[in-house]
């Protein structure tokens, strides 16, 4: 399938018409792939760009089952000039491939709503690049089977960090402080993208989601914001298996990802205020 892509940036902003042109369009292209598809209770949920050295050995490691439930693969490919998308599909994975290159929080968005929409219980979201270990699934899956949550965060801080990028790590616990302020909670390591929860949940906060990047900070605030209860369970997180992030700069990361933490808190603040008003 011939697709294209835009340069990788973690400040992407595609226009909202595009966007909506570009889903309907591979949705298409998708259901006529899989005419019968029927997800499993747990969906593991990985959306890559140019990832096709990284993501192989994270499929390999996907289990068949966590908890006891059978585990479904969907890999949503955010356009791209390489090979993700046969590599994906060669490992047997359920694949969404987008034809243009719209932003991580696009196509975890396209993927909640397939979870949704083809009988999924409950998402766990990890990366393609080999910083979350696929066998610590039923870790994260497991507070939401015994009904102590409705989120699940992994936290490296209550884990393992085993990366050595010194910025990064102050990083994690500025952000999570800020969040924990204004979250009305304690959470330890709120950007990281290794999460767990129920697909019937999606419904109250899925609309209001609009951020192509950084999702991981919108929809924890909002989901805090709207109530839910939320968790953290020890993890590893791993250096990535080859190439660099695409997050950007760190200095540029933790500006960018600061600015959707405020502008969500201010923004589910207002529609709190108006709805009491």
């Amino acid at each position: 399938m011939s697709r294209g892509a835009t340069a990788p940036s973690a400040n992407i902003r595609p226009d909202p018409g595009l966007a909506r042109r570009v889903i309907a369009r591979s949705r298409q292209e998708f259901v006529a792939r899989y005419p019968d598809l029927k997800l499993s209770p747990v969906v593991g949920l990985i959306c890559a760009y140019e990832e096709e050295d990284n993501i192989g050995a994270v499929l390999d490691a996907m289990p068949t089952q966590a908890c006891g439930l059978p585990v479904s693969t969907l890999v949503i490919v955010d356009g791209g000039h390489d090979d993700t998308e046969g590599v994906a599909l060669g490992a047997g994975a359920i694949t969404f491939v987008l034809s243009e290159n719209l932003g991580q929080g696009y196509a975890l968005r396209v993927g909640y709503a397939l979870a949704s929409e083809f009988g999924a219980q409950f998402v766990v979201t990890l990366d393609a690049d080999g910083q979350n270990d696929p066998a610590e699934i039923p870790v994260m899956l497991q507070p939401l089977l015994d009904d102590e949550a409705d989120f699940v965060v992994a936290s490296r801080r209550l884990g393992q960090d085993t990366t050595t990028d010194l910025f990064r790590k102050a990083g994690v616990r500025v952000f999570s402080w800020v969040m924990s302020a204004l979250g009305g909670t304690r959470l330890t390591d709120t950007s990281n993208g290794y999460r767990a929860l129920r697909v019937q949940m999606l419904d109250d906060v899925a609309h209001r989601l609009t951020q192509s990047q950084y999702q991981t900070a919108e929809l924890l605030m909002v989901c805090l914001k709207r109530g839910w209860r939320v968790t953290e369970r020890p993890t590893r997180w791993l250096p990535r298996s080859s190439g660099t992030t695409k997050k950007g700069k760190n200095y540029l990361f933790g500006l960018r990802y600061g600015r959707v933490v405020l502008t969500t808190w201010w923004r589910e603040r207002q529609d709190a205020t108006l709805q009491s008003s």
